[in-house]
């Protein structure tokens, strides 16, 4: 059988695989992780695939239509989300058309939250895969094959004249049992056709993990794809990927390790690094973590060659944190920067503005404490409320949406959009406030001499930061335009 799988082409590398999906300032554009892992599984049970992705190519509609239709797949699979959706809906539908009928299927967390109405925006969408959809889609190919798939677990689908969703599907258990992602990568793709700004490039995304314990109010991966709920791919079965990708993907000069938190389980990341020490690997790496890291967990990362940490600090202060469940406080937060520098880790910051209870005092106790840090890289994001996630509740029933209409999300330059604004702070100035606060990090003269001082220790992250800064430049100094956000 034939499987398509498209991250479908809308504006010029807008990356739809973030937990924030847009067009970024720093320019970076992520991986379509989530269908590379699909295709990876699906190819394994012997299916024949093909992975397009759009945005990192450079490919238009009719490009990718003329592709699907020399495939002539059995099943086509469009990654969707929030402020793409109509226009993800209008590709599914063309290639329906396209390919001769072939079952088409709407996967991504916007389609996760939202399946019926996803589904009623064109009758010629056949079916959403929900949350994690590996595993679904792996049944729903072999159903179609015999002729039937009303029964698939963890899919919502169109009958006759109805749309009704089966049961949730079971998440997997053992990660081990999924093919590398990596590998995936080398056979459909260009690494070098992908950018993350805080990364060495070329940079390899993988996850070790699906899943968080955390119970943060705005996060959407573990509230609409993988749940609350942690599960870990073994030491081993990481490592040999890093070990794959030295051998296999020469040209990487970094790997992020991109799971919502990486060092939940202290145990398993030592026994990850040891086992990365005893194997002698030498690619430097990144990880998400939380900010309430221990001192020798991350001693021993940085001899098992992590780079940088990126952590989302989100507020400076406390009662903004509980109200968004972020289960860490500022005292915390401070002692984990201390320790990261102590051990000789980087930091990349994550700062949030609009949360329930910010004020405009609580917004400058943030950017104190970012400067007070002084983190490698900051980024300052107005909150983005998207379905299905616990903040987009508290801003619809308390009136706080100031649009529902999804394309609005982004601005007209593909930029993240804010749409919330309460009583304490309108969109408008969460905005501002995110432009103030960038310019003000990073034109920090300290800021600066700190950059040229680690571009002269050390070259590679001179190179680094000059390829970033080309992209970003523009926005830092010409600020917020038509109410683009950070």
């Amino acid at each position: 059988m034939k499987a398509l799988l498209i991250n479908p082409p809308f504006l010029p590398r807008f990356s739809r695989f973030s937990r924030s999906p847009a067009v970024t300032k720093s320019g970076t554009i992520y991986y379509p992780i989530w269908h590379a892992y699909a295709a990876g599984l699906l190819e394994k049970e012997g299916h024949e695939v093909m992975l397009i992705d759009a945005p990192a190519r450079g490919l238009g509609r009719e490009d990718c239509l003329r592709a699907a239709a020399g495939f002539r797949p059995d099943m086509a699979v469009v990654y969707t989300s929030t402020p793409s959706i109509y226009n993800d809906i209008e590709v599914a539908a063309e290639l329906k058309e396209r390919t001769g009928g072939a079952f088409t299927v709407l996967t991504g967390t916007h389609a996760s939250a939202l399946p019926e109405e996803a589904l009623r925006l064109d009758p010629r969408i056949d079916a959403v895969a929900r949350l994690e959809y590996d595993l679904t889609l792996s049944e729903l190919l072999k159903g179609i094959e015999r002729g039937g798939v009303a029964e698939v677990a963890g899919l919502t689908l169109r009958e006759g004249g109805s749309i009704r969703s089966n049961p949730d599907r079971p998440f997997i258990d053992d990660l081990d049992t999924l093919p590398f992602v990596s590998r995936v990568y080398k056979k459909h793709l260009r690494i070098e056709d992908y950018f993350y700004a805080h990364c060495r490039y070329p940079v390899v995304s993988i996850f070790t993990s699906r899943g968080c314990n955390a119970r943060c109010t705005y996060c959407v991966y573990p509230q609409q794809a993988f749940g609350r709920r942690q599960r870990q791919r073994s030491p081993e079965s990481i490592v040999s990927e890093f070990e794959y990708i030295e051998k296999e993907l020469p040209q990487a000069r970094e790997v992020l390790i991109d799971d919502d938190t990486f060092t939940s389980d202290r145990r398993h990341t030592a026994e990850f690094s040891e086992l990365m020490i005893r194997k002698g690997i030498r690619l430097p790496w990144t990880a998400e973590c939380r900010p309430n890291l221990d001192y020798e967990t991350m001693r021993l990362m940085k001899r098992a060659g992590c780079r940088l940490i990126v952590a989302g600090f989100e507020s400076a202060d406390d009662r903004v944190l509980r109200n968004v469940k972020k289960g860490i406080t500022v005292e915390q937060m401070r002692r984990f920067v201390k320790d990261a520098k102590r051990a000789g880790i980087m930091v990349h910051a994550c700062f949030m503005a609009g949360n329930m209870g910010e004020t405009r005092e609580s917004l400058e106790r943030s950017l104190a404490f970012a400067k007070e840090m002084r983190a490698d890289t900051c980024q300052f994001f107005p909150l983005m409320v998207y379905p299905g996630t616990e903040a987009y509740r508290w801003a619809d029933e308390n009136g706080y949406l100031t649009t529902r209409d999804f394309r609005k999300w982004l601005t007209n330059e593909g930029l993240h959009n804010c749409v919330v604004s309460t009583p304490e702070l309108s969109a408008k100035e969460l905005v501002m406030f995110c432009d103030h606060a960038r310019r003000s990090y990073y034109l920090d003269p300290r800021y600066i001499a700190y950059k040229l001082r680690q571009g002269m220790r050390d070259r590679r992250e001179l190179v680094k930061t000059l390829r970033s800064a080309r992209t970003f430049a523009r926005h830092l100094l010409g600020g917020s335009r038509k109410g683009a956000a950070c």
